[in-house]
């Protein structure tokens, strides 16, 4: 019996301190309608999906099968790329500024240009309403408040993916991921990553999935160690700014090469 019970501590104490996850492909959208998905967002008010197309300047958008149900939902926007809704609005980055669309009109209602910006990418949005928009090009974060954008973070190489929590704000850099907090001090939570990170999303608490362009996605846990949850790249499978639905535990990554969305179950 002591044997027995010396046996159960060392397998305990080398047994891995995170659940393993993986992924269960749902489904796949078709490659004709879009072109160059850059960003996906799972909207839980209308159960469906917003898709930058930003190859063709316009958002589609899809139910959750990856069913088209409005192809130019909005047209005329310029290499439209992250997007947030808050209080019936769409906010989606363009190459130099932020378009402003009104949800149920489906039309463009203001931009917001940012001085100086370079290529701004991901968007996220505060409980407050305050803006975040990343400038991959520059290594920028810039904050709008108000219409009024000011320049809030700089000296991030390859800035992209933002996620908003509290008074936090979460940033993915071109191969690091950091937290930011109100005073502006940064907690580096994982790096070393290969170049290319792109989109965030929050799984749990303290719980991540991070995509790579290049056709990678990350989980990462608690402790900031990571999991490789898929590696696409022999299949020239692009991943960029994925979206989430914590309800149903499903992935939603655009693939800008292949011109698709695909879904998975996270588990």
């Amino acid at each position: 019996m002591k044997k027995l019970f010396l046996l159960g501590i060392i397998v305990l104490a080398y047994s891995p301190l995170f659940a393993q996850h993986s992924l269960e492909k749902l489904w796949e959208s078709d490659s004709i309608t879009l072109k160059g998905p850059e960003s996906v967002l799972y909207d839980s008010n209308s159960n469906s999906l917003y898709v930058s197309s930003m190859g063709s300047g316009t958002v589609v958008r899809m139910d959750l099968n990856g069913k088209v149900i409005k192809n130019d939902w909005v047209t005329g926007l310029t290499s439209n790329k992250g997007s947030a809704i808050f209080n019936g609005l769409f906010y989606t980055a363009e190459t130099s500024g932020v378009a402003v669309i009104d949800i149920d009109k489906a039309s463009v209602i203001k931009r917001i240009p940012i001085e100086d910006a370079q290529m701004l990418n991901d968007l996220a949005i505060d409980s407050k309403g305050i803006v975040y928009v990343s400038d991959t090009r520059a290594g920028k974060v810039y904050r709008i408040e108000g219409d009024e954008p000011a320049l809030y973070l700089e000296n991030i190489p390859g800035a992209n993916g933002l996620l908003t929590l509290n008074s936090d704000l979460y940033v993915v850099g071109s191969s690091t991921f950091q937290k930011v907090n109100a005073n502006k001090e940064i907690t580096t939570i994982a790096d070393s990553f290969e170049n290319g990170l792109d989109g965030i999303v929050m799984i749990a608490e303290n719980e991540f999935i991070l995509s790579n362009f290049r056709g990678i996605l990350y989980y990462i846990n608690r402790d900031g160690t990571n999991q490789l949850l898929l590696d696409s790249r022999a299949n020239q499978i692009m991943a960029n700014d994925i979206s989430y639905d914590n309800q149903t535990r499903t992935l939603y990554v655009p693939s800008f090469g292949t011109n698709r969305i695909i879904a998975y179950k996270v588990k």
